[in-house]
């Protein structure tokens, strides 16, 4: 099937009363006493490369004019077209960076240090989105022991996900919680560092084969400064696969992650590829496992062009 062009002037609109919808939504989910408060910028949230309505139609499409309930639902329709991995066939990209800096804000803007400084010994999605990301790294990822390859897992955690008992002599941990960092078994050593601080990566030119980022994607608040470092510090044709879902601590999250919905989403991620420079056109992967019952899994990769 192919790919819409993106309409923004029609679509501006469309999004402006689904954002609005969604912050009411949300808005309401937190108890009234520790509700946070909405900054002022939030109101300006506006995605001028898609939207809501264009996720829609193009389920609507794939799924013979039926209307779709939600996001989630509508990541597969009944024809197995995934809307998330159509996003980025055949992209007609703006000229310019289609976000302004209130698109990187959030609703808690206090210290990432201090709101990851208790360890969180807990996986953020369920058991069967898990094992399709092993899955998938078990496709993908050099095989374990596999002399000279070394491997980044940014926004690390107590867990990585690889395959049971994965090796290479170099799996570098980045993450926020030394003590959740410590406990992963795959990694041969840790940088603890606050990528919103300082997205300047600690590394050489050319030191790894594949960059692997879980569920993490959604926080960065420089992602273009970090996507850039991500290709610098990539060895020629190294693979950068960043993985998400639909859920988040939406309050950390950034505001036009927030107001948006999962094909919305790879699209995003997609264009921080794009518009870092020096990676090959990326690609978007829908591995969710029970599309509309467990949580989804959505894979956004690209590799570092040889020249």
């Amino acid at each position: 099937m192919a790919t819409l062009a993106p309409r923004p002037d029609l679509l501006l609109v469309a999004l402006r009363r689904s954002r609005a919808r969604t912050l009411r939504v949300r808005a309401a989910a937190v108890p009234r006493a520790r509700r946070p408060p909405v900054p002022p910028q939030a109101a300006r949230r506006v995605f001028l490369g898609l939207g809501a309505a264009f996720v829609d139609q193009l389920a609507r499409m794939a799924s013979g004019g039926a209307p779709s309930r939600s996001f989630v639902a509508a990541a597969r329709p009944r024809q197995g077209v995934s809307p998330v991995e159509e996003i980025l066939k055949n992209v007609e990209w703006p000229d310019e960076f289609p976000f302004k800096p209130d698109d990187f804000s959030r609703f808690d803007e206090s210290s990432d240090t201090v709101f990851y400084s208790a360890p969180r010994f807990v996986t953020h999605i369920d058991d069967p989105a898990i094992r399709a990301l092993t899955k998938y790294y078990s496709q993908v990822l050099p095989p374990s022991n596999t002399p000279g390859v070394a491997i980044l897992d940014m926004c690390s955690s107590w867990v990585s996900h690889y395959p049971a008992g994965y090796k290479q002599e170099k799996i570098v941990g980045m993450g926020m919680n030394e003590d959740e960092l410590k406990k992963n078994p795959v990694l041969t050593e840790y940088v603890v560092q606050d990528l919103n601080l300082n997205p300047k990566l600690p590394f050489d030119d050319n030191t790894f084969d594949v960059i692997t980022n879980v569920v993490s994607v959604d926080y960065l608040t420089k992602p273009m400064d970090v996507f850039k470092e991500m290709r610098r510090i990539l060895k020629p044709s190294g693979l950068a696969i960043m993985s998400f879902s639909n859920r988040c601590f939406w309050t950390k999250a950034i505001s036009i992650w927030t107001s948006t919905g999962d094909a919305d989403h790879a699209w995003i991620v997609g264009a921080y590829y794009h518009y870092a420079g020096g990676f090959e056109p990326p690609e978007a992967v829908d591995i969710s496992p029970n599309p509309g019952q467990t949580d989804p899994m959505y894979i956004v990769c690209s590799r570092k062009k040889t020249a």
